[in-house]
């Protein structure tokens, strides 16, 4: 009884809400089907053939994303799977993305082929990376959302590169409701009926595969073909839905979580309420905005409001995984390499810094092809060139420098500045700064990126310390927090206020603008905060062998970790004012270090951070030359330096 009323309640919020937007549209008689935009008024139109198949597809995508999320989490047998978790969406959105841009003729035939093969290639590489540690739940949504990462990051990037694209492609993505006529609902309504009839006949595959893999195995079903069945179903209406609305997060998530909150326990119950529960989240979600946009006459993406309340949720359900494996520890990757004399290597990094520094300010490219620069030339493109370097150097540094601290302190080889939240609470407090402040310059732009950076790591860190959770389930708090963040961002930029514009340059990451100042500060920065790190190595040593170790060998561990997180906090939000909030750089360099043979604390830190220089200095160079005579955005680069790297550390970490 008490979950009818709940329903019922939900269902008569939304319709009131979408009664209230439609009344301000055409306060009296309304229209009736069938339609004649001849007969009709201005009003009229916008309520017949925008108002009213908005209302009805919230409620078909939002049961499509419900029943997505519900087969994921049956099959997957992960009560935090869902299309969002999984990056099957954003799998899609990169491939609209790159198809709308740069091969628009693929999309002739619509858009749903492109969604499908882009979120199709994501689940796959998401099953691929899971296979190989038996599905584990946790393990599964670290890798899904990080792909997700990456594809997000790649297509804003690739979107902030081509302007008459923008803010079509930002609303988009933000994941819009906004309808001209009915197509989207007829297309959404077979696609949900076709899949909903195959729902129905693997819900009883899916009760036995319920037993596990082994005990279906057993009774003689066929476990690889069950799931590959269910999951081209949840592929299918993901695709559709971002094919036609762009990305919304979590409704898939939301609505099985409060289904099975509601009293629901076979999977039959579960994936019968899951789409309905999906359908009010999402109505009621668009209700609201356009509430507000009747209140305030601003109008974002419905997509940006589903994903707060999806961050907060994955945290919520975090306490629920069970049989979660560890993505990794160090002892799983093997012992790594120790070199004898780190001093030489180090010095031979330092060496190729400042070689491929001097290479980078030597050559560049002219309309007739690659050149190298005479003297004359050099001298005068050397002011111009050599800050954005040491600037780019210096940001990959404080990067690479977070990374170690994070993955030394968590003893997590997947902890990163991207992925444990601190990037995203950077964004935060960036877009804090523009919104609280008149005309910030560049000093109160980075207290506020280096605030919320810190802020946001600590939000993690006291969630993680309060539960006692393990190192993977930091992790994931980390992701939920970068996911609010993500949403936040969609909401401001969706806006196209002066502060969004300012947002939007600021994502892609550039070093254009960078004169001696900033780049002078962002150096100094880098030093006072490496000479910290360094004075605190034998904490770094230290904490990756647990908190029972630690405490016994004297370390005082709450003032270890706060002042760690501070440091990790601090280097990413001044690196991030240069680089954006996404280049995986804090990932790779510790990783790389540790590979060369840096195994001491203070070794490994300082080979990561020469190791970031090297790798951000790259990848400015990339940015100014590859697309000749206009410039990239850095983040871009970054990024495809990174994804190759998370995606092959996924792939060959084993239980």
């Amino acid at each position: 009884m008490k979950s009818l009323l709940i329903i019922a309640a939900s269902a008569m919020l939304a319709l009131a809400l979408w009664y209230a937007a439609a009344l301000a549209i055409v306060p009296g008689p309304w229209p009736v089907p069938p339609f004649d935009p001849s007969a009709m008024g201005l009003d009229e139109i916008l309520l017949a053939f925008g108002h009213m198949p908005r209302g009805v597809i919230a409620l078909l995508a939002g049961a499509a994303l419900g029943l997505s999320g519900a087969l994921l989490q049956a099959v997957l047998r992960n009560p935090v799977a869902d299309p969002t978790t999984l990056g099957i969406s954003s799998g899609a959105q990169l491939a609209l993305v790159m198809a709308t841009i740069h091969a628009p003729g693929l999309l002739d035939q619509g858009r749903w082929p492109v969604a499908m093969a882009g979120a199709g290639a994501a689940a796959a590489l998401v099953m691929a990376i899971g296979a190989r540690r038996a599905f584990a739940p946790v393990t599964m949504v670290i890798a899904g959302m990080l792909v997700a990462m990456t594809a997000s990051a790649i297509a804003t990037a690739v979107t902030l590169a081509r302007g008459e694209y923008l803010l079509s492609l930002v609303i988009w993505n933000g994941g819009s409701l906004v309808q001209q006529d009915w197509s989207g609902v007829g297309k959404l309504s077979l696609v949900l009926l076709i899949c909903a009839a195959g729902a129905a006949v693997l819900a009883r595959p899916l009760r036995v595969l319920s037993l596990g893999a082994a005990g279906a195995t057993a009774l003689g079903m066929n476990v690889g073909l069950v799931r590959f069945a269910v999951l081209v179903l949840a592929v299918v209406l993901a695709a559709t839905v971002s094919a036609e609305l762009g990305l919304i997060g979590f409704v898939g998530l939301a609505a099985p979580a409060l289904a099975r909150s509601l009293g629901a326990r076979s999977v039959e119950q579960v994936l019968a309420l899951a789409p309905l529960l999906g359908a009010l989240i999402l109505s009621v979600c668009d209700g609201l905005v356009l509430t507000v946009a009747g209140l305030s006459g601003e109008m974002f993406p419905t997509g940006a409001l589903t994903g707060l309340i999806g961050g907060p949720l994955l945290l919520w359900l975090l306490m629920r995984l069970r049989g979660s494996t560890p993505p990794g520890t160090e002892a799983a990757e093997g012992l790594a390499p120790r070199i004898a004399r780190p001093g030489r290597a180090l010095l031979g990094l330092t060496a190729l810094l400042l070689a491929l520094a001097l290479l980078l300010v030597w050559i560049g490219r002219l309309p007739q092809g690659w050149a190298v620069l005479d003297w004359p030339s050099f001298r005068a493109f050397l002011p111009l060139r050599l800050p954005r370097l040491v600037a780019a150097a210096a940001a990959g540094a404080l990067l690479a420098l977070s990374g170690a601290i994070l993955q030394r302190m968590t003893a997590n080889p997947l902890a990163s500045p991207e992925v444990m939240g601190v990037a995203g609470g950077a964004s935060i407090g960036y877009a804090a700064t523009l919104f609280l402040f008149a005309a910030p310059g560049n000093g109160l732009r980075m207290i506020g990126t280096m605030l919320g950076g810190a802020l946001a790591l600590a939000l993690v860190a006291s969630y993680a310390r309060r539960r006692d959770m393990p190192p993977e389930r930091v992790l994931l708090a980390g992701i939920a927090v970068s996911s609010m963040a993500a949403a936040l961002l969609s909401a401001v930029m969706a806006t196209g206020s002066a502060q969004s514009w300012q947002v939007l340059a600021w994502l892609s990451g550039s070093s254009s603008t960078v004169g001696w100042g900033q780049a002078v500060l962002l150096c100094l920065l880098a030093l006072v905060l490496l000479a910290l790190a360094l004075r605190a190595a034998r904490w770094l040593a230290i904490l990756p062998l647990g908190a029972e170790v630690s405490l016994a060998l004297g370390l005082p561990l709450d003032r270890a970790r706060l002042g760690l997180i501070a440091l990790a906090g601090l280097a990413t939000g001044a690196a991030t004012l240069l680089v954006g909030p996404v280049s995986f750089v804090g990932l790779m360099a510790p990783h790389l270090a540790r590979r060369i043979g840096f195994a001491r604390a203070s070794d490994q830190v300082l080979g990561a951070v020469l190791l970031g220089a090297i790798l951000m200095t790259a990848a400015d160079f990339g940015a100014r030359m590859a697309g000749f005579p206009y410039e990239l955005p850095l983040g871009l680069f970054a990024s495809l330096l990174g994804a190759p790297w998370l995606i092959w550390l996924m792939m060959r970490t084993r239980r």
